[in-house]
């Protein structure tokens, strides 16, 4: 029998065996087999994906942009912003996503279970990690375009940079990039400005 540690070894390329199914043949069913053992799994396209518990630089910026996010939203009844783990159901693409901020409009809340977010938020927020950056910039931009998320920001702690798609059609255009000391807009959230500086300061670690 393959165990969760030996998965862990071969991250997105867990061997075939009676507990846990090939890659490319993961379901929402199987993935809620998983222990809450500290590891972040999703499941884009029916494949496992693996990731350790997050640095504090990351967790520092995820906090800092929930705050900012969710009180622009709720000071004007918007919807809600949800803070990862939360799992998101997009059909035929990911069974689940864990994006580490997920914003809906109020008109559509009903989607939200109380298991899961079942279809595509609005705006979804990655903030890269080491272990992930690559998933962040290849395999969720695609699903997340696909899926029709209207925005999708990616964070950069290191780089100190926020990046904003739109999405047109069933793919993004960078929109907005922008660096230490300046400010970048959403355009699902009319209006909210976040500060570079102020969501990613330098500090280390």
């Amino acid at each position: 029998m393959t165990t969760l540690a030996e998965l862990k070894h071969q991250y997105t390329s867990p061997p075939s065996s009676p507990s846990w199914p090939a890659q490319g043949e993961w379901t929402y069913e199987d993935y809620r087999r998983l222990p809450d053992d500290g590891w972040r799994y999703e499941v884009i396209r029916g494949r496992l994906y693996m990731s350790p518990a997050p640095r504090p630089r990351h967790q520092r910026a995820v906090g800092r942009l929930f705050m900012t996010i969710s009180r622009f939203v709720e000071e004007r009844g918007l919807g809600e912003v949800y803070l990862a783990p939360i799992d998101v159901l997009l059909p035929g693409l990911a069974s689940p996503v864990q994006p580490d901020l997920s914003f809906l409009r109020e008109d559509r809340l009903a989607i939200v279970t109380e298991e899961a977010i079942e279809g595509a938020p609005d705006l979804v927020v990655e903030v890269l990690s080491r272990s992930n950056w690559l998933t962040d910039r290849r395999d969720k931009l695609e699903v997340y375009a696909q899926a029709g998320v209207a925005e999708y920001w990616i964070v950069d702690p290191d780089e100190r940079t926020i990046e904003a798609f739109a999405l047109r059609g069933q793919s993004y255009d960078l929109v907005d990039k922008r660096g230490a000391g300046e400010s970048v807009r959403s355009r699902v959230l009319a209006g909210l400005v976040v500060s570079i500086d102020e969501v990613l300061p330098a500090r280390n670690p």
